[in-house]
């Protein structure tokens, strides 16, 4: 029987195998670029040049593939957070990285955008959220600075700066405040 094309074509397709994590790396560039609706299973596929079939061997269904992506960036930014109280430093500079950090993480706000429409994003990021906002509380108290409101105020300005289309970097704007509460203390 002959075949009507040699097995080595793949019709545009990639032949390099995909793994879980490759699938989540690009679910987090399609979110960033192109939001929620981009990660469903043949854009995704699109995107890394690849079948469906290649999607549905890693996930069982679309609903996984985003409790992947959820749990994948749940334990990232948890684990951050634990590294960063184990770690060596000043009160202000932990500080200082910890906004930093949040400010260049771009799948931040596109995740934020997400938990409007997924309430499964929405408890991650809640939860998440809940344990910034005890270690912010954390270095607010070396600062002296007791009152919960002001960490409430660091998350938030965290969260919103991004959405500022100011021409000025967020990450000075974020100094300015933490040089404000240098100042309190």
């Amino acid at each position: 029987m002959r075949r009507a094309f040699p097995p080595s074509t793949s019709f545009g397709m990639s032949n390099t195998r995909l793994s879980p994590e490759k699938w989540i790396t690009a679910g987090f560039d399609a979110l960033i670029s192109d939001g929620p609706a981009a990660l469903a299973a043949e854009p995704m596929a699109r995107r890394l040049n690849t079948t469906k079939g290649s999607f549905y061997w890693h996930f069982k269904d679309v609903r996984a593939y985003h409790a992947a992506l959820v749990r994948h960036w749940h334990g990232i930014a948890l684990a951050d957070v634990v590294s960063r109280l184990e770690s060596d430093g000043t009160p202000d500079a932990h500080l200082r990285s910890f906004g930093h950090h949040i400010l260049e993480t771009k799948s931040e706000a596109a995740l934020r955008v997400w938990a409007q429409t997924d309430a499964t994003v929405a408890a991650s990021m809640a939860e998440v959220d809940t344990e910034r906002l005890t270690y912010l509380q954390h270095l607010l108290n070396q600062f002296g600075l007791r009152n919960p409101a002001f960490a409430q105020a660091i998350l938030a300005t965290l969260i919103g700066l991004p959405e500022i289309k100011a021409p000025s970097d967020p990450r000075a704007a974020f100094d300015a405040l933490v040089d404000t509460i240098l100042a309190l203390s």
